[in-house]
């Protein structure tokens, strides 16, 4: 029960909650939690907010200040037994914003590289020169790019609304992180391929390829970060 927490001891672990007041249990609150960090401010805010009007309502009945703080923290629960569930919030704080970057980015970046292509199409000579493969290609790339937006969606969907549908929130949000990791190298390469695998490069102008790949690039950071902070708190020593 008490694993993430090293080296925990009841009876050491009550006798010190006994004595903490609510700065330091707040400040020990925070410490055990990760997660997007507005997420965790709120929570903590929630958190000390809710100690401190135990305790002005146990001062209110004779209590002095010191000992109703110590009083309303030892109600409250060692932070070992109320941490995990604060955590698991955070997670799929991180889990829901992952998916939305997912469900919300992708589909922006086909439709993107679709419409540039379209106001600025290559010449006769370069489509002349395309190899048999490259249609196929540039619909895998679009279906995995979709595909994998489309799963966002659903993920999104079963943290928030279909919450109630959802066993084992974690595994999905791994598995969203996951498949971001597996996907983007496949993507990029499947992008290279495209733009300079062909005998006539299919390259944009200047300005708008740069403007192209400068949004796309962003939106792969974002990717990768959202993705890599959901496997760090999904990693199987913070179950």
């Amino acid at each position: 029960m008490n694993q993430g927490f090293p080296g925990w001891a009841p009876d050491a672990c009550v006798s010190r909650l006994e004595a903490m007041r609510i700065d330091d249990y707040v400040a020990e609150l925070s410490d055990a939690l990760s997660g997007p960090h507005g997420t965790k401010r709120d929570l903590v805010v929630e958190a000390r907010d809710s100690l401190f009007d135990a305790a002005e309502a146990l001062e209110a009945s004779g209590l002095d200040r010191d000992e109703a703080e110590r009083l309303a923290v030892a109600e409250f629960g060692h932070v070992s037994e109320v941490a995990p569930g604060y955590q698991a919030e955070l997670t799929a704080s991180s889990g829901r914003r992952l998916a939305t970057l997912l469900f919300i980015s992708l589909p922006i970046t086909v439709v993107m590289w679709s419409v540039l292509w379209r106001l600025y199409p290559a010449t006769d000579e370069v489509w002349l020169h395309q190899p048999a493969w490259y249609g196929s290609v540039s619909r895998v790339l679009d279906a995995i790019q979709l595909s994998l937006g489309l799963y966002g969606g659903l993920v999104l969907f079963g943290l928030s609304r279909g919450a109630r549908w959802i066993r084992r929130p974690r595994l999905a949000i791994r598995s969203l992180a996951v498949l971001v990791w597996v996907a983007l190298p496949i993507t990029g390469g499947l992008a290279l391929l495209l733009s300079y695998g062909a005998t006539a490069p299919n390259t944009l102008a200047a300005l708008p390829g740069a403007l192209a790949n400068l949004v796309t690039s962003a939106m792969w950071g974002l990717q990768v970060y959202c993705a890599t902070r959901c496997l760090r708190l999904t990693a199987p020593e913070r179950a």
